[in-house]
């Protein structure tokens, strides 16, 4: 079958929802992509390793938050996912869709081990007609360097039989404004006719797809796009330590600024990065400049003051502390949020789970209090045998001080102001004063 007849057959099937397509990786991106396949009535095998998740989904519950147990229960229901361990199973589908983590190791380089793993436990499945795509955040060069290569060392012809695409994932947990299927996707495929059937891949769900001319360009946006927050907020965080020494309030002028209706984008401080994009994503391509003999300064700098301010957070509240005449060692610290950001149940690289443990380490008695987490995660670096703490007037008035590290719009805010003897507010939400402090 020649590759033109091989590309048409597989496009078709695509825009005809006749294709099934794989999702590996059933996480934050794996599986609201997965429900929203199912619901434009496209057939879904999901894959994961983890036993337990492949066993919620298939049972109709979900593990993440924001997702319903309706939504998987009734694409389950309806014959529209199903998910799995058996890797085998890949040879079955006509799209192959890798959303596996890309984190950093113990020394900041680029983790890749999922992606590696990934391909070559599905390449002896690898079948002619199949489309796959890359959507784990990584460096420009990783869907050619090392993708195609295990591809191409079952003799498969990128481009004929096999195509290949990048396509950066762009999800934002909690946001009920943007979801999978109305954030404009970018593509880029490592040849014309790869990205001619990525594009035929995702446009049955997604409203609109910006292709770009290779996979390595869009690599480099969805780095830019993290790139791009990570300088702007430690630029905040950069400024919020100068302001506060100088007696002014960071978001009243940030405020001010966001009233010019060009050339300014509010940001804004908080205790550190958290989630897996933003604290990441940015040293990816740090580690990668220096294949090209470059020092990639602002990045890095920007990345330290973020990394810092867990610190900055502590320091704040040992002098707060101070004032009113106690020491952080011996007391009692209540901190208000474990997620990254609120009204999510998402601890991946929060700036809370590190401000623990400095407290912890340096004398304090720590609890905390999350609706998302009536008991505190486990976490393979750090763990504690702690439940969530109830806030009421009686709970705040026994710590000697609150951190409120994430703002969940759960929070009753004006009982805590009320009852709380001292408060260090890291993302703004009240105006200092006596017992209010921002850090």
């Amino acid at each position: 079958m020649s590759y033109k007849i091989i590309k048409e057959k597989l496009i078709t099937k695509l825009l005809r929802k006749e294709a099934i397509i794989g999702v590996i990786g059933l996480g934050y991106v794996g599986l609201p992509l997965s429900l929203a396949y199912s619901e434009s009535s496209c057939k879904v095998i999901g894959f994961d390793i983890n036993s337990e998740l492949v066993d919620k989904v298939n049972s109709g519950l979900s593990y993440i938050n924001h997702i319903s147990n309706e939504r998987i229960n009734k694409a389950v229901k309806n014959n529209k996912l199903i998910a799995t361990t058996l890797i085998s199973q890949i040879s079955k589908v006509d799209a192959v869709i890798i959303c596996v983590p890309t984190p950093l190791t113990a020394n900041r380089d680029p983790d890749l081990s999922f992606i590696v793993n990934t391909m070559e436990s599905i390449k002896p499945y690898i079948t002619n007609g199949q489309v796959i795509s890359l959507e784990s955040t990584t460096y420009p060069g990783t869907t050619e360097e090392i993708l195609r290569p295990i591809i191409e060392s079952q003799g498969k012809i990128i481009g004929e039989e096999i195509f290949l695409v990048y396509s950066p994932e762009r999800e934002d947990p909690g946001n009920i404004e943007f979801n999978t299927t109305n954030i404009p996707k970018v593509l880029g495929g490592s040849t014309e006719e790869c990205k001619e059937v990525g594009k035929a891949l995702y446009e049955n769900i997604i409203s609109e797809i910006i292709t770009v001319s290779s996979t390595q360009a869009a690599e480099m946006t969805k780095l830019l796009e993290n790139i791009h927050r990570s300088v702007n907020i430690g630029l905040m965080n950069e400024l919020k330590q100068l302001t506060e020494r100088m007696g002014m309030d960071l978001y009243e002028i940030i405020n001010a600024a966001a009233t010019k209706p060009f050339g300014f984008v509010p940001y804004y401080p908080g205790p550190g990065l958290g989630g897996h994009c933003i604290p990441i994503d940015p040293f990816y391509l740090t580690w990668k400049a220096r294949e090209y003999g470059l020092h990639t300064r602002f990045i890095e700098l920007a990345g330290e003051i973020n990394t810092f301010m867990p610190s900055y957070v502590v320091q704040q509240t040992s002098n707060a502390l101070n004032l009113s005449g106690k020491a952080l060692n011996g007391s009692s610290i209540l901190i208000l949020g474990l997620s990254y950001k609120k009204n999510i149940d998402d601890v991946r690289e929060s700036p809370s789970i590190t401000i623990i443990k400095l407290l912890k380490e340096k004398g304090a008695i720590v609890e905390y209090s999350d609706p998302y987490f009536p008991r505190f995660p486990k976490l393979k670096k750090y763990t504690l045998d702690l439940q969530s703490v109830q806030i009421n007037s009686k709970t705040l008035s026994q710590f000697d001080a609150v951190i409120l590290t994430t703002d969940h719009d759960d929070f009753d805010y004006e009982k805590i102001l009320e009852s709380s003897k001292l408060i260090i507010d890291t993302r703004g939400k009240y105006k200092k004063s006596n017992k209010v402090f921002r850090s």
